[in-house]
């Protein structure tokens, strides 16, 4: 619990891919944990693809955001790109079709709606907060963040999860992409891996933060919710590992 209970909460929320059901009670917890206080949630991507109800998914975040504008952040993720430039190109689509893209199709019925495609081509790459960098995969630690190419942004893992630590980059990071095959988000000193591969039988989690620290409050999960929500809590020591 955030020692200034006034301070404005933000959840981020890691890889979807299709869970709408398990988006919805993550999502209830959230609410159930801010109560009256001022929420914000950023989504780190992914939303598509492998899970069987990706058009719910997309279709749930576009009504959110319009009904709570200003307060709602989509990135984009590798799976949402490679969606992109299939729908955009021939060339591109055997590198869709091969990460779980006939997923989508099926649920679509066909090709990703006119309006859903329009709203995943929209979504910005990262999102900085003045504390965090929210962002799908991860980044060159050797470029200022204002400076990061998309590609990296979409698809990096190494060296960024082995060296994160040992460099400072003015932000503590936020991201997703790699799967946690024990289902607990994986809290390091200077980045966060939230991807606990709800596709794969894993919750989906949410991080929580406020604005008085960098590091999480603690972590919600769509399991928790139906358990009455409490957050919990995260470790100093796990966060200096």
């Amino acid at each position: 619990m955030s020692a200034d209970a006034t301070s404005p909460l933000t959840f981020a929320v890691g890889d979807i891919h299709g869970c709408l059901d398990k988006l919805q009670r993550l999502l209830a917890a959230c609410e159930a944990y801010a109560g009256a206080r001022p929420a914000r949630y950023v989504f780190l991507g992914d939303y598509i693809d492998r899970g069987p109800q990706s058009r719910g998914v997309v279709e749930l975040l576009i009504q959110r955001q319009s009904a709570l504008p200003g307060t709602i952040a989509c990135l984009r993720g590798n799976h949402e790109q490679m969606a992109i430039d299939a729908h955009g190109s021939d060339r591109a689509v055997p590198l869709w079709l091969a990460n779980n893209g006939a997923s989508t199709l099926r649920n679509y019925g066909g090709p990703i709606s006119p309006e859903h495609l329009a709203w995943l081509s929209a979504l910005p790459f990262c999102h900085d907060d003045g504390l965090r960098f929210f962002v799908h995969a991860g980044i060159d630690l050797a470029v200022p963040l204002a400076e990061q190419e998309p590609e990296v942004m979409l698809w990096m893992r190494e060296p960024f999860l082995s060296e994160c630590d040992e460099v400072d980059c003015g932000r503590f990071i936020v991201h997703g992409h790699t799967p946690l095959p024990a289902g607990t988000p994986d809290l390091r000193r200077r980045r966060l891996n939230l991807d606990t591969a709800a596709v794969m039988g894993g919750p989906l989690s949410a991080a929580v933060f406020d604005d008085t620290q960098a590091q999480p409050l603690g972590f919600l999960t769509d399991e928790g919710a139906e358990g009455g929500s409490s957050v919990e809590r995260t470790g100093r020591d796990e966060a200096r590992r």
